[in-house]
């Protein structure tokens, strides 16, 4: 008996609905963990040479693969290029927002507690290597890619700010702090938490322990005596944190 038109169709249908075959778990690993290489070597080469000195061959080599699984994965060194950034920048919003959960929302002794929270903030995001990284890439490439770091400005030192601004909020109304713009004084922290590192980040070199520490205690201090709500007792600061709703 032939088959219909109907009959035809639907097996079509049924050739065409079969599941295309899947890569293994292996070959997934594999694959990211070829990805994962060559985003890490690519920045390290894009970080000593630029985005003009880069060479694909080079990047290969870093990351012990092809030339050609580097173009498989990427296509065009620009496209690598763009990967990068937002790889790094990813990272660096991740650990940006972590450090800001640990502000001293409920400080014991509020200037130590906003030097601890200092020094977590340049360890963790001025001075680490994503944050040298991406202020090496703006000093040299944000010219000619202004697209990629508006996206980082905006997401990430954009807002720290604001978030910041909030929290010295919080502990205004707590009278902790008297301050009249809380987005100035934020400004005004992050500017002095900077201010002694600035010439070590400039020439790519590390601050010590020690160095960060003098540089937080340097700024919050400065900042307190802008700031610091001298005029209220600490029993007064104690009760209104107290009888402030959780």
């Amino acid at each position: 008996m032939s088959k219909t038109s109907r009959d035809i169709i639907f097996d079509l249908m049924k050739t065409n609905s079969d599941p295309v075959p899947k890569m293994s778990v292996h070959s997934q690993r594999g694959q990211c963990a070829k990805r994962k290489s060559i985003l890490e070597a690519a920045a390290e080469v894009f970080c000593r040479q630029g985005f003009t000195g880069a060479s694909i061959d080079e990047i290969a080599a870093e990351a012990c693969v092809s030339r050609q699984t580097v173009y498989n994965h990427y296509r065009e060194k620009e496209n690598l290029f763009t990967a990068v950034v937002e790889d790094v920048m990813d990272r660096a919003n991740a650990m940006l927002f972590t450090t800001l959960s640990t502000f001293p929302e409920k400080p014991d002794n509020l200037e130590d507690d906003l030097v601890a929270f200092a020094v977590r903030l340049s360890h963790n995001c001025i001075c680490n290597q994503d944050g040298k990284f991406l202020r090496k890439l703006v000093q040299s490439e944000g010219e000619r890619y202004p697209h990629l770091f508006e996206s980082w400005r905006q997401h990430g030192p954009g807002k720290i700010g604001t978030a910041l601004a909030a929290l010295f909020a919080r502990l205004a109304h707590k009278n902790f702090l008297e301050i009249d713009d809380f987005d100035v004084a934020a400004r005004q922290f992050l500017a002095l938490v900077n201010a002694d590192l600035q010439m070590s980040t400039l020439f790519g070199v590390t601050p010590t322990e020690a160095e960060l520490d003098t540089a937080a205690r340097n700024a919050v201090r400065t900042f307190m005596r802008a700031y610091g709500a001298g005029a209220v007792s600490n029993t007064e600061r104690a009760a209104t944190a107290n009888s402030t709703p959780r």
